[in-house]
């Protein structure tokens, strides 16, 4: 068979694991859920200005052009922790992401293939990939007899994000990179909408007590562009110094669908979810890099552009408007990671090992004017740890597979990463809200480990 018919065959696949991509409101920055491969997440997410495998579609796309052959990584973020609310009179409640482990987990898929075997000057340089990932969403539960019922009692956000991406290396230290989000539902993830419920407190004529839901659907699109800079190398050719630049633009995902009071429908219903333009600057350096070593320690900066997110009006088919201001804010996420990798050491023929660490401060977008725990939104500061396998040749994975076969459609490497993030919260109290029922003291508590599978064609 020939790589183009498995680069098929792996295509295909992409439809089988839109069943497993469920999104979460896991992070401290709002919707903004930013674990999407085990590589990076092990680091604290600090993995723009390395991006050397498939999941830089999502982190670099320029990264792509460094990654050879075809690739794949695909895996899930199982997700557990909880949140906790005391009002200002005492009164205790909690709330979690949809059951102690989010279900279904989180997930992503990336497929890659340099194009220089067809042998044309043209496709030399080019790589392309695609990706599938959940990088907005949310999934939070509270008690329909809460304290803030009539602000929320459940949410749900399943987008996900269709990313196809072109690589292309201008020269031996740089490379650009662009690629498109397309950002939708499908009609079998949870219940193929966003959807967000709560009890009437009165207004517009619904009577009180009774049960509102809103929801919709949409489809979105943005665009990114990034650049690889490689300006010191060592004798071998391998990286010492990288820089990394990313641009992903603002997004508009027209939601339309029905306002629904004790599950009659009264109403078409439309709003309109801007997601934030995002600008990302990553510096790595390689303090030691040897045919049989390699520690890299890795710097990104983003600039989150939250404050288009100005407001969640639903625009009702009679013409009235439930108002939902938002008034968010832009803030910075700051990521530090570290990776150390063993190449085929003697102790462990035939493999590469890795051990990785990261931290990362997460800002706050969202003010107490308009904070809802519909997506609860805490400032955050990260631990991470990460660990992962890459086994080649005469290897064999987990002892039985064979890690290389002379066979086209075996790859010639199999890898597994694994990372573990604790999400460390800081305690907020809310005051001045438009619903003085959300005013009162936030707790989060989030933990997440994260697993990916890659393979080297």
């Amino acid at each position: 068979m020939t790589q183009s018919w498995y680069l098929g065959r792996t295509i295909v696949t992409v439809i089988l694991l839109f069943c497993l991509v469920e999104p979460t409101d896991a992070e401290a920055q709002a919707l903004r859920f930013q674990p999407q491969a085990a590589r990076a997440a092990g680091q604290g997410n600090a993995f723009s200005a390395q991006a050397d495998d498939a999941s830089a579609i999502n982190y670099n796309p320029a990264g792509l052009a460094q990654v050879e052959g075809i690739q794949t990584v695909f895996g899930s973020t199982a997700v557990g922790g909880s949140v906790e609310y005391q009002s200002p009179t005492g009164f205790d409640s909690r709330g979690d992401f949809n059951g102690s482990v989010n279900w279904p987990p989180p997930s992503h898929f990336y497929l890659s293939a340099n194009l220089s075997p067809i042998r044309s000057p043209m496709f030399s340089s080019v790589t392309v990939g695609i990706g599938l990932t959940s990088p907005f969403g949310s999934n939070a539960s509270y008690p329909v007899d809460g304290p803030f019922n009539t602000a929320v009692t459940s949410a749900a956000l399943p987008l996900i994000d269709i990313k196809p991406t072109i690589a292309y290396r201008i020269s031996k230290n740089l490379s650009v990179g662009v690629g498109a989000d397309i950002y939708t539902f499908a009609s079998f993830l949870g219940e193929g909408h966003a959807e967000q419920t709560r009890i009437s407190a009165g207004a517009l004529g619904i009577p009180p007590g009774a049960s509102i839901e809103f929801n919709g659907t949409g489809t979105g699109a943005g665009a990114k562009a990034s650049l690889l800079y490689t300006p010191v190398r060592n004798g071998a050719g391998r990286p010492i110094v990288s820089l990394g630049l990313v641009y992903r633009s603002q997004a508009v995902v027209p939601l339309n669908g029905s306002l629904l009071v004790n599950g009659a429908k009264i109403a078409d219903a439309s709003t309109d979810l801007v997601l934030p333009q995002i600008f990302t600057g990553a510096v790595a350096v390689w303090p030691v890099c040897t045919s049989e070593r390699e520690w890299k320690v890795e710097l990104d900066v983003e600039y989150v552009g939250w404050s288009s997110n100005n407001n969640l009006d639903v625009r009702l088919s009679n013409g009235a408007t439930i108002p939902q201001p938002q008034e968010w804010k832009d803030v910075p996420v700051i990521a530090l990671g570290t990776e150390y990798r063993w190449l085929s050491p003697q102790w462990l023929p035939y493999w590469e090992m890795a051990v990785r660490s990261g931290y990362t401060y997460t800002g706050d977008p969202v003010p107490d004017r308009t904070f809802n725990p519909a997506t609860i939104s805490l400032p955050a500061h990260t631990l991470s740890l990460g660990t992962g396998f890459l086994c080649k040749g005469a290897g064999r994975f987990l002892g039985v597979i064979p890690c290389s076969g002379e066979s086209a459609l075996w790859p010639k490497g199999i890898g597994i990463d694994l990372a573990y993030q604790e999400w460390f919260y800081e305690p907020r109290t809310v005051t001045g809200n438009v619903n003085p029922t959300v005013d009162g003291t936030y707790h989060a508590f989030v933990h997440l480990g994260t697993f990916s599978l890659r393979t080297l064609f």
